[in-house]
């Protein structure tokens, strides 16, 4: 089902759409955050990375709540998004020599795709409420609010110290 084909007449196909893609993405994430700790050198950056991939099983976890809650079936459509951005965050990881400059590369990635998932999220909620499914927003809601953490951390570490090393 593509994003502008026929295959979405209704709000509700779209919500179910975007909650397939997240679900991809998020399973995607599990997959890319335990390589992203393993080239970390900051040891806070690291932590963060397998902190957060702890959060995302439980991001998944939740996905699946939310589709049984909609009596919908638990599936996941191929993300490009997702996939571009782990695959360019692959790309540029394995150009960087310095390993300071590697952190805050890793750190610019991850918040790449923390902003898709925050607005994939925000989207999803908007829409779960419009279509009268706030059991499923707020479940989706502390996800949203999770991912907004997670990028605010990585904010904070990077503008406190991984820049500032990498510049050096």
């Amino acid at each position: 089902m593509g994003l502008f084909t026929k295959d979405i007449k209704t709000m509700d196909d779209l919500f179910v759409h975007q909650l397939q893609d997240i679900y991809y993405a998020e399973q995607q994430l599990t997959k890319a955050l335990p390589k992203m700790a393993d080239k970390a050198t900051d040891p806070q950056l690291k932590q963060g990375f397998l902190t957060h991939l702890e959060e995302t099983k439980q991001h998944v976890k939740r996905l699946e709540e939310v589709f049984k809650m909609h009596g919908t079936q638990v599936k996941a459509v191929d993300c490009p998004a997702i996939d571009g951005i782990i695959e360019e965050a692959e790309e540029t990881a394995g150009e960087v020599a310095d390993k300071a400059v590697l952190d805050a590369a890793l750190i610019n990635a991850a918040q790449a795709a923390e902003h898709y998932e925050i607005v994939r999220y925000g989207s999803l909620i908007a829409w779960a409420k419009q279509l009268g499914r706030t059991d499923c927003a707020a479940v989706l809601a502390k996800t949203l609010e999770e991912e907004k953490a997670t990028d605010k951390k990585l904010t904070t570490l990077a503008e406190s110290k991984v820049n500032l090393r990498a510049a050096s």
